[in-house]
């Protein structure tokens, strides 16, 4: 490791191979705290390469607990959080949107780390307990529509360097590669990312798989459609600008999407919104990004998606899918 971090503090690059092996090594516990913690801080001071993001994705790939999906054509909502906006779980509650729509879900995520509250905070709060058995995600999945995918149950090789993460408190790689590493290797996936740097990485990424993809980058900073500003959305098939006034709505104030102060307020905005009780500005910028995710899957386009996400929603078809999610884990 000193060889490694020598060379990165002289700002070099590491090799594909060689970022792959450095992971492995912390996995196994090669390496003391202070070694990675200062190799995870020299990624927030530089940029990250295409290569070594490659590698340290295919390490976590080739060390996760992988789990078949593959019969359900599912998509995944994540974000890599780290843009320090603080917006009340917009991915999460998009994702059980997009279920009530009829799209499969395998929605991986984690407890919040640069946040105040993360995905798996608000759904454990909630009641939501996570595993990684495979015949009840696969039942989860088929009669919910959607299955939780805790990212700690299936990437035994975080478990090093989850306390040093939490410790620093800031946006890490790790960030940058919870998206990427999915155990359940979706089909489909809808990436949020906090940088227009990180969503060309990854649209270069993506582009050497078969997967149906959206990488999105709000130009105010946020790693999801916010609605407050224009995004950045690269798939596929295109790379274009989109708005608020594509969708016929009036842009937002980032104050209209900020989050709850603590893991509990959170979770009771989540609720509220996803009984269809949230304010106009929460339920539209949800059906705007579960829109996207059902229109990468379902190849229409986002304003039928955005359609397809408001019917969900305010049918309850959304809320009905995480009840009997609930229902399903107890």
């Amino acid at each position: 490791m000193k060889e490694i971090l020598n060379r990165l503090i002289n700002q070099e690059t590491i090799s594909k191979n060689e970022a792959n092996e450095v992971l492995k090594n912390i996995s196994k516990d090669n390496y003391n705290p202070s070694q990675i913690a200062s190799f995870l801080t020299v990624y927030m001071m530089r940029s990250i390469s295409v290569e070594e993001l490659d590698g340290f994705r295919e390490a976590l790939l080739e060390m996760c607990l992988p789990i078949d999906l593959s019969n359900f054509n599912a998509i995944d909502l994540c974000g890599t959080g780290g843009d320090g906006k603080d917006t009340f779980n917009i991915s999460t509650l998009a994702s059980f949107v997009t279920a009530g729509a009829g799209v499969k879900v395998a929605k991986h995520g984690n407890y919040g780390v640069s946040s105040t509250c993360g995905s798996s905070n608000v759904l454990e709060h909630l009641g939501v307990r996570f595993t990684n058995d495979e015949e009840v995600l696969r039942r989860s999945i088929d009669r919910a529509g959607i299955c939780i995918l805790h990212a700690p149950l299936f990437h035994p090789a975080m478990k090093t360097v989850a306390p040093i993460r939490r410790e620093l408190g800031v946006k890490t790689f790790f960030n940058m590669l919870g998206p990427m590493v999915n155990p359940s290797f979706p089909k489909n996936q809808m990436v949020g990312v906090f940088s227009l740097e990180l969503a060309r990485m990854y649209g270069y990424l993506y582009q050497t798989t078969d997967k149906n993809f959206a990488i999105l980058h709000d130009l105010a900073g946020y790693d999801e459609i916010s609605l407050t500003d224009r995004a950045k959305v690269i798939t596929n098939r295109e790379e274009r600008i989109i708005s608020s006034a594509d969708l016929g709505l009036e842009a937002l104030q980032p104050e209209q999407i900020h989050g709850g102060a603590s893991v509990k307020e959170s979770a009771d905005v989540f609720l509220k919104v996803l009984q269809g009780e949230g304010t106009e500005a929460q339920s539209n910028v949800v059906c705007a990004n579960a829109g996207m995710a059902i229109a990468v899957t379902e190849s229409i386009t986002h304003e039928e998606g955005f359609e397809r996400a408001r019917e969900s929603l305010f049918s309850g078809r959304g809320f009905d899918s995480f009840k009997k999610l609930l229902e399903l884990n107890n």
